[in-house]
């Protein structure tokens, strides 16, 4: 296997979270399993680094409550990765701060779901807005090049009014970007009510109008506070390839099960429930395999492993096909993508939210 194969590896740490977010898939199940990813199984994962560029360490739990965290974080610097998470900021002190940037960490995304206290906390239920903010800026103080600190914004509509007053407040803490996101993977009715993208063409025209000032708003806000941000679809359209990119980038879960991305294996004991725009679906958790009793390059390379990533190939393909007719403005007989994977075709990302 080539060296540098994969962008991106994400590697779930923890299912352990304090928070109670309302928008979170364990608000709606009671057979979630916490645990921690055991440090002699995290050594087996690290002879394979060599082939990603970036770790990503998180899944469906926060990072910083793995025991070894920075131990972890130390580690996969000497393989060469450039490494870190997103965070609840939950136990991130001054100490663990030092500690963290000690070990080389080079990013730390802070998630935020309101530009108030009041919004904040009423979604991220066991977060105080006041206390992640001063220990954001507590970090940015330290006046380092490293590690590149972001907001991350997840958006519903209960608070995507502040989507402006966040790029404000970033601003005020000192940092420069703000990554707005949206609620892809959705449980139960009131998830549903809340997620703020269209999912179909005969939503209410008043909303869209919303969304479209929003916006103006928030890229008005941006320019004027110098925060560069990354706004997501709130349109929904058929895309060749996720943002999870299945083709570079994979998930581990604490279990060590090897996974497409984050949203085909949360850590229950059967199958889950998606509401895919609208409509309930019950979908399985899909792995090809277990990199604590396997080399990476065996499960990669299994036949349906292969098969899974050749839709996507497919689709890709068909991407730059259509791309290519409409540079050289020439008639198009079809425009739709082949299908992607069974089970990816009940999730919001393949519609590019």
């Amino acid at each position: 296997m080539d060296t540098y194969k994969f962008n991106a590896w994400q590697i779930e740490l923890t299912t352990r979270c304090p928070l109670r977010c309302t928008m979170c898939v364990k608000d709606t199940y009671r057979n979630w399993y916490r645990k921690d990813m055991e440090l002699d199984n995290f050594l087996k994962i690290l002879p394979f680094l060599k082939y990603t560029r970036t770790v990503v360490l998180e899944g469906w739990g926060e990072s910083l409550m793995h025991p070894h965290i920075i131990d972890i974080v130390s580690m996969v610097k000497k393989q060469g990765c450039e490494v870190g998470f997103v965070t609840s900021g939950f136990g991130l002190d001054e100490l663990c701060m030092d500690k963290l940037l000690q070990a080389g960490i080079d990013f730390i995304g802070f998630s935020f779901s309101g530009g108030t206290s009041e919004t904040h906390s009423s979604i991220r239920i066991n977060s105080n807005f006041d206390y992640l903010l001063n220990t954001v800026k507590t970090l940015v103080r330290k006046n380092l090049k490293k590690p590149k600190v972001h907001i991350v914004y997840l958006i519903l509509k209960k608070n995507i009014h502040e989507m402006p007053t966040i790029v404000k407040v970033a601003s005020y803490a000192g940092i420069k970007e703000v990554v707005f996101i949206n609620i892809t993977h959705i449980t139960n009715k009131w998830q549903d009510s809340e997620k703020a993208f269209i999912c179909r063409d005969e939503e209410e025209k008043a909303y869209k109008k919303t969304i479209n000032n929003i916006i103006k708003e928030t890229v008005k806000a941006a320019k004027k506070y110098n925060v560069k941000i990354n706004l997501p679809n709130f349109f929904v359209t058929d895309v060749a390839l996720c943002s999870e990119n299945p083709l570079e980038n994979l998930y581990i879960s604490v279990d060590g099960e090897v996974s497409p991305c984050v949203y085909l294996y949360p850590p229950l004991e059967n199958g889950f429930k998606r509401i895919f725009c609208g409509e309930e679906f019950k979908t399985n958790k899909l792995s090809f395999g277990n990199i604590f009793y396997e080399d990476i390059e065996s499960i990669w390379n299994k036949a349906e492993y292969i098969a899974f990533r050749k839709r996507f190939y497919e689709r890709r393909k068909k991407a730059q096909e259509i791309y290519n007719l409409l540079f050289e403005q020439k008639r198009l007989m079809d425009m739709t993508f082949p299908e992607p994977p069974e089970l990816c075709r009940t999730c919001h990302k393949i519609l590019g939210v």
